[in-house]
Protein backbone atom coordinates (compact mmCIF):
# COMPACT_ATOMS: atom_id res chain seq x y z
CA UNK A 1 0.00 0.00 0.00
CA UNK A 2 1.32 3.42 -0.82
CA UNK A 3 1.12 6.74 0.70
CA UNK A 4 -1.33 8.13 -1.58
CA UNK A 5 -4.40 7.98 1.15
CA UNK A 6 -2.98 9.74 3.69
CA UNK A 7 -3.56 13.97 3.82
CA UNK A 8 -2.16 16.68 5.79
CA UNK A 9 -4.09 18.15 8.60
CA UNK A 10 -1.92 21.39 8.96
CA UNK A 11 1.87 21.99 9.11
CA UNK A 12 3.04 19.50 11.58
CA UNK A 13 0.26 16.75 11.45
CA UNK A 14 -0.09 13.97 8.80
CA UNK A 15 -3.58 11.60 8.87
CA UNK A 16 -3.97 8.70 8.00
CA UNK A 17 -7.72 7.58 7.73
CA UNK A 18 -9.66 5.02 8.90
CA UNK A 19 -10.19 3.28 5.67
CA UNK A 20 -6.14 3.20 5.17
CA UNK A 21 -6.68 0.15 5.38
CA UNK A 22 -9.33 -2.87 6.52
CA UNK A 23 -9.58 -3.30 10.67
CA UNK A 24 -8.84 0.40 11.40
CA UNK A 25 -10.96 1.24 14.63
CA UNK A 26 -9.11 4.77 14.43
CA UNK A 27 -7.55 6.78 12.62
CA UNK A 28 -3.51 7.63 12.66
CA UNK A 29 -1.59 11.08 13.58
CA UNK A 30 1.47 11.29 12.68
CA UNK A 31 3.03 14.66 13.58
CA UNK A 32 5.52 15.49 10.74
CA UNK A 33 6.18 18.68 8.47
CA UNK A 34 6.66 18.84 5.05
CA UNK A 35 10.08 18.70 5.00
CA UNK A 36 10.39 15.34 6.85
CA UNK A 37 6.95 13.24 4.99
CA UNK A 38 10.06 13.16 2.23
CA UNK A 39 11.82 10.74 4.32
CA UNK A 40 8.57 8.97 5.55
CA UNK A 41 8.50 5.26 5.10
CA UNK A 42 5.45 3.04 3.53
CA UNK A 43 6.01 0.59 6.39
CA UNK A 44 6.36 3.11 9.37
CA UNK A 45 2.79 4.25 7.87
CA UNK A 46 1.50 0.99 7.80
CA UNK A 47 2.53 0.32 11.59
CA UNK A 48 0.69 3.21 12.15
CA UNK A 49 -2.11 1.72 10.77
CA UNK A 50 -2.02 -1.35 12.48
CA UNK A 51 -1.82 -0.42 15.44
CA UNK A 52 -5.40 1.36 15.50
CA UNK A 53 -6.61 -2.15 14.63
CA UNK A 54 -5.92 -3.24 18.34
CA UNK A 55 -8.40 -4.15 20.57
CA UNK A 56 -9.43 -1.27 22.87
CA UNK A 57 -7.60 1.51 21.18
CA UNK A 58 -8.72 5.46 22.92
CA UNK A 59 -7.96 7.57 20.60
CA UNK A 60 -5.64 8.13 17.52
CA UNK A 61 -2.67 5.38 16.74
CA UNK A 62 -0.05 8.44 17.00
CA UNK A 63 3.70 8.75 15.74
CA UNK A 64 6.45 11.41 16.57
CA UNK A 65 8.40 13.04 13.74
CA UNK A 66 10.90 10.64 14.81
CA UNK A 67 9.19 7.74 13.24
CA UNK A 68 10.96 5.11 11.53
CA UNK A 69 10.40 0.99 11.23
CA UNK A 70 10.56 -0.38 14.36
CA UNK A 71 9.00 -3.94 15.46
CA UNK A 72 5.41 -4.49 15.55
CA UNK A 73 4.89 -0.65 16.36
CA UNK A 74 6.42 2.06 14.60
CA UNK A 75 9.60 3.61 16.58
CA UNK A 76 8.11 7.11 17.62
CA UNK A 77 4.11 5.54 18.11
CA UNK A 78 2.33 5.90 20.50
CA UNK A 79 -0.93 4.19 21.64
CA UNK A 80 -3.67 4.38 25.09
CA UNK A 81 -5.50 1.50 25.42
CA UNK A 82 -8.79 0.89 28.18
CA UNK A 83 -7.43 -0.90 30.95
CA UNK A 84 -11.25 -3.17 31.26
CA UNK A 85 -11.49 -3.96 27.58
CA UNK A 86 -7.90 -2.85 25.63
CA UNK A 87 -4.78 -4.74 25.58
CA UNK A 88 -1.24 -4.84 25.84
CA UNK A 89 1.39 -5.50 23.61
CA UNK A 90 5.41 -5.98 24.06
CA UNK A 91 5.91 -4.43 19.98
CA UNK A 92 4.82 -1.49 21.58
CA UNK A 93 7.39 -1.27 24.53
CA UNK A 94 9.98 -2.53 22.45
CA UNK A 95 13.25 -4.90 23.17
CA UNK A 96 15.25 -2.45 25.22
CA UNK A 97 12.54 -1.67 28.22
CA UNK A 98 12.89 1.35 29.65
CA UNK A 99 15.17 2.60 27.47
CA UNK A 100 15.87 6.30 28.22
CA UNK A 101 17.65 9.52 28.99
CA UNK A 102 19.71 11.21 32.56
CA UNK A 103 20.74 14.66 31.93
CA UNK A 104 22.85 16.27 34.30
CA UNK A 105 24.02 19.81 35.35
CA UNK A 106 27.03 20.93 36.84
CA UNK A 107 28.85 23.87 37.97
CA UNK A 108 31.43 23.71 35.16
CA UNK A 109 31.90 26.06 32.05
CA UNK A 110 32.88 25.15 28.64
CA UNK A 111 35.82 27.19 28.69
CA UNK A 112 36.89 25.24 32.51
CA UNK A 113 37.26 22.18 30.21
CA UNK A 114 39.30 23.36 27.22
CA UNK A 115 42.30 21.91 28.21
CA UNK A 116 40.81 18.42 29.89
CA UNK A 117 38.45 17.07 27.77
CA UNK A 118 40.25 14.33 26.41
CA UNK A 119 41.56 13.26 29.46
CA UNK A 120 38.10 13.45 30.99
CA UNK A 121 36.38 11.21 27.70
CA UNK A 122 39.30 8.70 28.51
CA UNK A 123 38.55 8.65 32.22
CA UNK A 124 34.75 7.98 31.56
CA UNK A 125 35.71 5.13 29.03
CA UNK A 126 37.62 3.78 31.69
CA UNK A 127 35.49 3.97 34.23
CA UNK A 128 32.48 3.35 33.21
CA UNK A 129 31.77 -0.30 31.13
CA UNK A 130 30.39 0.09 27.46
CA UNK A 131 28.70 -2.03 24.57
CA UNK A 132 27.52 -5.60 23.68
CA UNK A 133 28.60 -7.92 26.23
CA UNK A 134 30.56 -5.39 28.77
CA UNK A 135 30.35 -6.29 32.68
CA UNK A 136 29.64 -3.56 35.16
CA UNK A 137 31.67 -2.80 38.71
CA UNK A 138 28.66 -4.40 40.20
CA UNK A 139 27.87 -8.00 40.65
CA UNK A 140 24.99 -9.29 41.63
CA UNK A 141 23.46 -12.53 43.01
CA UNK A 142 19.90 -13.49 42.37
CA UNK A 143 18.94 -12.32 45.35
CA UNK A 144 20.48 -9.09 45.25
CA UNK A 145 18.99 -8.75 41.18
CA UNK A 146 15.58 -9.59 42.59
CA UNK A 147 16.02 -6.67 44.82
CA UNK A 148 17.05 -4.04 42.19
CA UNK A 149 13.95 -5.57 40.10
CA UNK A 150 11.58 -4.87 42.65
CA UNK A 151 12.97 -1.56 43.90
CA UNK A 152 14.75 -0.02 40.26
CA UNK A 153 16.61 3.40 41.48
CA UNK A 154 15.56 2.87 45.29
CA UNK A 155 18.19 0.16 45.19
CA UNK A 156 20.90 2.31 44.07
CA UNK A 157 20.46 4.61 46.40
CA UNK A 158 20.27 2.18 49.25
CA UNK A 159 23.92 0.46 48.16
CA UNK A 160 25.46 4.56 48.32
CA UNK A 161 25.09 5.15 44.26
CA UNK A 162 22.92 7.92 44.69
CA UNK A 163 20.68 10.17 46.70
CA UNK A 164 17.32 10.58 47.81
CA UNK A 165 17.30 14.13 46.24
CA UNK A 166 18.55 12.27 43.19
CA UNK A 167 14.87 9.90 42.85
CA UNK A 168 12.77 13.18 43.37
CA UNK A 169 13.82 14.50 39.71
CA UNK A 170 13.28 10.45 37.80
CA UNK A 171 10.21 9.90 36.23
CA UNK A 172 7.98 7.34 38.34
CA UNK A 173 10.52 8.28 40.85
CA UNK A 174 12.80 5.95 39.34
CA UNK A 175 10.35 2.51 40.53
CA UNK A 176 7.45 0.82 38.91
CA UNK A 177 5.87 -0.89 42.00
CA UNK A 178 4.35 -4.12 41.25
CA UNK A 179 7.28 -5.72 39.74
CA UNK A 180 7.44 -9.75 39.79
CA UNK A 181 10.67 -11.04 39.90
CA UNK A 182 9.41 -14.22 39.93
CA UNK A 183 8.17 -13.85 36.40
CA UNK A 184 11.78 -13.76 34.73
CA UNK A 185 13.52 -16.68 33.11
CA UNK A 186 16.82 -18.19 34.46
CA UNK A 187 17.98 -16.80 31.18
CA UNK A 188 17.33 -12.99 31.82
CA UNK A 189 18.60 -13.23 35.52
CA UNK A 190 21.99 -14.56 33.50
CA UNK A 191 21.98 -11.64 31.45
CA UNK A 192 21.46 -9.00 34.20
CA UNK A 193 23.70 -10.06 36.92
CA UNK A 194 26.47 -8.66 35.53
CA UNK A 195 25.02 -5.83 33.21
CA UNK A 196 24.32 -3.53 35.93
CA UNK A 197 25.86 -0.02 35.71
CA UNK A 198 27.07 -0.24 31.88
CA UNK A 199 26.43 1.73 28.94
CA UNK A 200 24.06 -0.16 26.15
CA UNK A 201 25.55 -0.33 22.64
CA UNK A 202 24.38 0.98 19.51
CA UNK A 203 22.85 4.34 19.84
CA UNK A 204 23.68 4.76 23.74
CA UNK A 205 25.99 6.84 24.87
CA UNK A 206 27.27 9.61 27.33
CA UNK A 207 28.12 12.71 26.07
CA UNK A 208 29.67 16.17 27.46
CA UNK A 209 27.63 18.77 26.57
CA UNK A 210 27.60 22.37 26.96
CA UNK A 211 24.66 24.46 26.71
CA UNK A 212 24.77 25.98 23.31
CA UNK A 213 21.40 28.43 23.39
CA UNK A 214 18.46 28.84 25.40
CA UNK A 215 15.08 29.24 24.07
CA UNK A 216 13.46 30.24 27.74
CA UNK A 217 15.38 31.82 30.12
CA UNK A 218 12.35 31.68 32.93
CA UNK A 219 12.35 28.07 32.59
CA UNK A 220 15.81 27.46 31.75
CA UNK A 221 16.25 28.92 35.28
CA UNK A 222 14.34 27.38 37.48
CA UNK A 223 16.04 23.86 35.88
CA UNK A 224 19.09 24.74 36.74
CA UNK A 225 20.68 25.88 32.82
CA UNK A 226 22.87 28.91 31.77
CA UNK A 227 24.67 29.45 28.74
CA UNK A 228 27.87 27.39 28.39
CA UNK A 229 27.18 25.01 31.20
CA UNK A 230 28.54 21.96 31.57
CA UNK A 231 25.86 19.12 30.90
CA UNK A 232 25.92 15.59 30.41
CA UNK A 233 23.68 13.55 29.27
CA UNK A 234 23.44 9.62 29.42
CA UNK A 235 21.42 6.96 27.12
CA UNK A 236 21.09 3.60 27.87
CA UNK A 237 18.44 1.70 29.08
CA UNK A 238 18.20 -2.35 30.45
CA UNK A 239 20.55 -3.77 28.63
CA UNK A 240 19.96 -7.82 27.55
CA UNK A 241 18.02 -8.46 30.18
CA UNK A 242 15.41 -6.21 29.27
CA UNK A 243 15.92 -7.53 25.83
CA UNK A 244 15.62 -11.24 27.22
CA UNK A 245 12.53 -9.94 29.10
CA UNK A 246 10.86 -9.10 25.74
CA UNK A 247 11.94 -12.05 23.70
CA UNK A 248 10.58 -14.58 26.77
CA UNK A 249 7.15 -12.59 26.58
CA UNK A 250 6.58 -12.83 22.78
CA UNK A 251 6.52 -16.27 22.89
CA UNK A 252 3.74 -15.83 25.44
CA UNK A 253 1.70 -13.54 23.62
CA UNK A 254 2.18 -15.05 20.22
CA UNK A 255 0.12 -18.02 22.35
CA UNK A 256 -2.47 -15.50 23.98
CA UNK A 257 -3.07 -13.72 20.51
CA UNK A 258 -4.56 -17.16 19.31
CA UNK A 259 -6.21 -18.17 23.34
CA UNK A 260 -7.96 -14.80 23.23
CA UNK A 261 -9.29 -14.45 18.99
CA UNK A 262 -7.13 -11.67 18.59
CA UNK A 263 -7.35 -10.48 14.63
CA UNK A 264 -3.65 -9.18 14.24
CA UNK A 265 -2.59 -7.80 10.71
CA UNK A 266 1.22 -8.20 12.14
CA UNK A 267 1.90 -11.27 14.04
CA UNK A 268 4.43 -8.92 15.76
CA UNK A 269 2.04 -6.99 17.27
CA UNK A 270 1.01 -9.72 19.21
CA UNK A 271 -0.61 -8.83 22.84
CA UNK A 272 -2.91 -9.81 25.33
CA UNK A 273 -6.13 -8.34 26.92
CA UNK A 274 -4.31 -6.33 29.49
CA UNK A 275 -6.81 -7.42 32.19
CA UNK A 276 -5.99 -11.31 31.43
CA UNK A 277 -2.99 -13.51 33.41
CA UNK A 278 -0.39 -13.10 30.44
CA UNK A 279 -1.14 -9.49 29.82
CA UNK A 280 -0.51 -8.69 33.99
CA UNK A 281 2.36 -11.21 33.64
CA UNK A 282 4.10 -9.32 31.19
CA UNK A 283 3.14 -5.71 32.66
CA UNK A 284 4.96 -6.94 36.09
CA UNK A 285 7.95 -8.13 34.20
CA UNK A 286 7.85 -5.32 32.10
CA UNK A 287 8.10 -3.36 35.34
CA UNK A 288 11.16 -5.40 36.47
CA UNK A 289 13.15 -4.48 33.47
CA UNK A 290 12.10 -0.84 33.46
CA UNK A 291 13.44 -0.97 37.37
CA UNK A 292 16.43 -2.53 36.31
CA UNK A 293 17.22 0.55 33.87
CA UNK A 294 16.38 3.65 36.42
CA UNK A 295 18.93 1.25 38.60
CA UNK A 296 21.55 1.67 35.80
CA UNK A 297 21.35 4.38 34.89
CA UNK A 298 21.56 5.72 38.84
CA UNK A 299 24.20 4.24 38.81
CA UNK A 300 26.09 5.41 35.85
CA UNK A 301 25.32 8.72 36.89
CA UNK A 302 27.68 7.80 40.07
CA UNK A 303 30.17 6.68 38.22
CA UNK A 304 29.82 9.82 36.37
CA UNK A 305 30.28 12.19 39.23
CA UNK A 306 33.30 10.01 40.62
CA UNK A 307 34.82 10.62 37.16
CA UNK A 308 34.66 13.99 36.70
CA UNK A 309 36.22 14.24 40.51
CA UNK A 310 39.30 12.01 39.34
CA UNK A 311 39.73 13.67 35.93
CA UNK A 312 39.74 17.10 37.14
CA UNK A 313 40.52 17.23 40.58
CA UNK A 314 37.46 18.79 41.77
CA UNK A 315 35.45 18.33 44.97
CA UNK A 316 31.39 17.15 44.94
CA UNK A 317 30.63 20.46 45.99
CA UNK A 318 32.67 22.66 43.24
CA UNK A 319 31.52 19.84 40.53
CA UNK A 320 28.20 20.45 41.72
CA UNK A 321 26.60 17.66 39.48
CA UNK A 322 23.10 16.92 40.03
CA UNK A 323 20.23 15.47 38.02
CA UNK A 324 17.95 17.53 35.97
CA UNK A 325 15.63 14.57 35.08
CA UNK A 326 15.19 11.11 33.93
CA UNK A 327 13.10 10.16 31.26
CA UNK A 328 12.39 6.51 29.86
CA UNK A 329 11.07 6.51 25.81
CA UNK A 330 10.20 2.78 25.71
CA UNK A 331 7.42 1.79 28.41
CA UNK A 332 4.07 1.03 28.96
CA UNK A 333 2.03 2.85 32.05
CA UNK A 334 -1.24 3.56 33.32
CA UNK A 335 -2.06 6.93 33.33
CA UNK A 336 -4.71 9.18 33.67
CA UNK A 337 -6.15 10.76 30.48
CA UNK A 338 -9.25 12.92 29.51
CA UNK A 339 -10.62 11.50 26.12
CA UNK A 340 -13.89 13.11 24.17
CA UNK A 341 -14.39 14.80 27.38
CA UNK A 342 -14.39 12.01 29.29
CA UNK A 343 -11.46 10.68 32.29
CA UNK A 344 -10.20 7.24 32.04
CA UNK A 345 -7.80 5.07 32.85
CA UNK A 346 -5.54 4.27 29.90
CA UNK A 347 -2.26 1.88 29.30
CA UNK A 348 -0.29 3.92 27.19
CA UNK A 349 2.50 2.04 25.41
CA UNK A 350 5.39 4.89 24.43
CA UNK A 351 7.85 2.96 21.72
CA UNK A 352 10.76 5.69 20.70
CA UNK A 353 8.64 8.72 22.59
CA UNK A 354 8.60 10.42 26.03
CA UNK A 355 6.65 11.47 28.10
CA UNK A 356 5.90 15.34 28.19
CA UNK A 357 3.15 16.23 30.96
CA UNK A 358 1.94 19.48 31.67
CA UNK A 359 2.25 22.32 34.59
CA UNK A 360 0.59 20.98 37.64
CA UNK A 361 0.31 17.49 36.76
CA UNK A 362 0.48 15.45 40.20
CA UNK A 363 3.29 13.17 38.98
CA UNK A 364 5.73 16.11 38.47
CA UNK A 365 7.89 16.69 41.21
CA UNK A 366 7.48 19.96 43.24
CA UNK A 367 10.74 22.03 42.02
CA UNK A 368 9.02 21.62 38.42
CA UNK A 369 5.38 21.94 38.83
CA UNK A 370 4.60 24.92 37.65
CA UNK A 371 6.52 24.54 34.74
CA UNK A 372 5.61 21.16 33.60
CA UNK A 373 7.75 18.15 32.96
CA UNK A 374 11.65 18.46 31.40
CA UNK A 375 11.77 16.79 28.40
CA UNK A 376 14.92 15.38 27.12
CA UNK A 377 15.82 14.71 22.91
CA UNK A 378 19.49 13.36 22.50
CA UNK A 379 20.25 13.81 18.42
CA UNK A 380 23.28 11.93 16.88
CA UNK A 381 27.24 12.47 18.42
CA UNK A 382 27.85 15.29 15.92
CA UNK A 383 25.10 17.68 16.12
CA UNK A 384 22.60 18.54 19.64
CA UNK A 385 20.16 17.73 21.87
CA UNK A 386 17.31 19.67 23.89
CA UNK A 387 15.49 20.55 26.64
CA UNK A 388 12.16 20.47 25.91
CA UNK A 389 8.83 21.34 28.47
CA UNK A 390 5.97 19.41 28.37
CA UNK A 391 2.59 21.11 27.33
CA UNK A 392 -1.62 21.04 28.25
CA UNK A 393 -1.76 21.12 24.42
CA UNK A 394 0.62 17.78 24.01
CA UNK A 395 -1.62 16.47 27.62
CA UNK A 396 -4.90 16.89 25.09
CA UNK A 397 -3.76 15.62 21.96
CA UNK A 398 -1.00 12.89 22.26
CA UNK A 399 -1.45 11.76 25.35
CA UNK A 400 1.33 13.98 26.79
CA UNK A 401 3.94 12.71 24.61
CA UNK A 402 6.56 13.97 22.43
CA UNK A 403 9.52 12.61 20.40
CA UNK A 404 12.31 10.69 21.54
CA UNK A 405 15.67 11.60 19.34
CA UNK A 406 16.62 12.04 15.97
CA UNK A 407 15.20 8.91 14.25
CA UNK A 408 17.46 6.58 11.59
CA UNK A 409 17.44 7.35 8.32
CA UNK A 410 19.56 4.28 7.38
CA UNK A 411 20.32 0.81 8.53
CA UNK A 412 23.38 0.21 10.43
CA UNK A 413 24.59 -1.92 7.09
CA UNK A 414 24.05 1.23 5.17
CA UNK A 415 26.15 3.21 7.46
CA UNK A 416 28.96 1.16 7.83
CA UNK A 417 29.19 0.97 3.86
CA UNK A 418 28.67 4.76 3.60
CA UNK A 419 31.72 5.39 5.91
CA UNK A 420 34.16 3.34 4.11
CA UNK A 421 37.48 4.59 4.00
CA UNK A 422 36.34 7.54 6.61
CA UNK A 423 37.92 8.24 9.58
CA UNK A 424 34.95 9.33 11.36
CA UNK A 425 36.63 9.95 15.02
CA UNK A 426 39.03 12.08 13.12
CA UNK A 427 36.18 14.06 11.63
CA UNK A 428 34.43 14.40 14.98
CA UNK A 429 37.30 16.19 16.22
CA UNK A 430 37.65 18.16 13.62
CA UNK A 431 34.42 19.58 14.62
CA UNK A 432 36.03 19.98 18.44
CA UNK A 433 33.98 16.69 19.12
CA UNK A 434 36.50 14.26 20.89
CA UNK A 435 34.95 10.68 20.66
CA UNK A 436 35.76 7.52 21.92
CA UNK A 437 34.37 3.69 21.12
CA UNK A 438 34.71 0.18 20.99
CA UNK A 439 35.05 0.06 17.81
CA UNK A 440 35.08 1.94 14.14
CA UNK A 441 32.19 -0.21 13.19
CA UNK A 442 30.09 1.64 16.24
CA UNK A 443 31.11 4.98 14.90
CA UNK A 444 30.10 4.59 11.33
CA UNK A 445 26.71 3.02 12.34
CA UNK A 446 25.91 6.08 14.47
CA UNK A 447 27.38 9.23 12.24
CA UNK A 448 25.00 12.20 11.84
CA UNK A 449 24.32 11.01 8.22
CA UNK A 450 22.82 7.67 9.26
CA UNK A 451 20.09 10.20 11.46
CA UNK A 452 17.60 12.81 10.80
CA UNK A 453 19.06 16.12 11.77
CA UNK A 454 17.26 16.48 15.09
CA UNK A 455 16.66 20.42 14.74
CA UNK A 456 13.90 19.25 12.22
CA UNK A 457 12.26 16.66 14.48
CA UNK A 458 12.46 19.38 17.37
CA UNK A 459 10.97 22.30 14.84
CA UNK A 460 7.75 19.65 14.58
CA UNK A 461 6.90 19.54 18.29
CA UNK A 462 7.80 23.01 18.67
CA UNK A 463 5.58 24.33 15.97
CA UNK A 464 2.91 21.70 17.06
CA UNK A 465 2.92 23.05 20.56
CA UNK A 466 3.13 19.29 22.25
CA UNK A 467 6.46 20.59 23.95
CA UNK A 468 8.20 23.29 23.43
CA UNK A 469 11.70 24.31 23.02
CA UNK A 470 14.01 25.49 26.99
CA UNK A 471 17.52 24.99 25.30
CA UNK A 472 19.88 23.30 23.30
CA UNK A 473 22.96 21.88 24.16
CA UNK A 474 26.14 20.73 21.76
CA UNK A 475 28.57 18.08 22.52
CA UNK A 476 32.49 18.36 23.33
CA UNK A 477 33.14 14.43 24.45
CA UNK A 478 31.22 11.39 23.72
CA UNK A 479 31.56 7.37 25.20
CA UNK A 480 29.87 4.95 22.92
CA UNK A 481 29.32 1.58 23.78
Amino acid sequence: MGLEKIRRIDENRLEVPVDYKAGMRTKGIIYLNRHLEEELEVQSVEQVANVATLPGIVGASLAMPDIHTGYGFSIGGVAGFDIKEGIISPGGVGYDINCGVSLLRSKLTKKELTNSIKDLVMTLYTEIPSGVGSKGKIRLTSEDLKKVLRNGARWAVSEGYGTPADLERIESVGCLDGADPNLISQKAYERGRSQQATLGSGNHFLEIQYVDEIYDEKVANILGLYQDQITVMIHTGSRGFGHQVCTDFIEVMEKASRKYAIDLPDKELSCAPFSSPEGQDYFSAMKAAANFAWANRLCIIHWTREAFQKALKVSPNQLGMGIIYDVAHNIAKIEEHIVNGIKMKLIVHRKGATRAFPPNHPELPEAYRSIGQPVLIPGDMGRASYVLIGTEKGMAETLGSTCHGAGRLMSRHQAIRLAKGRAIWREMEDKGIIVKSAGRETLAEEMSEAYKDISDVVEVVHNAGISTKVARLKPLGVIKG
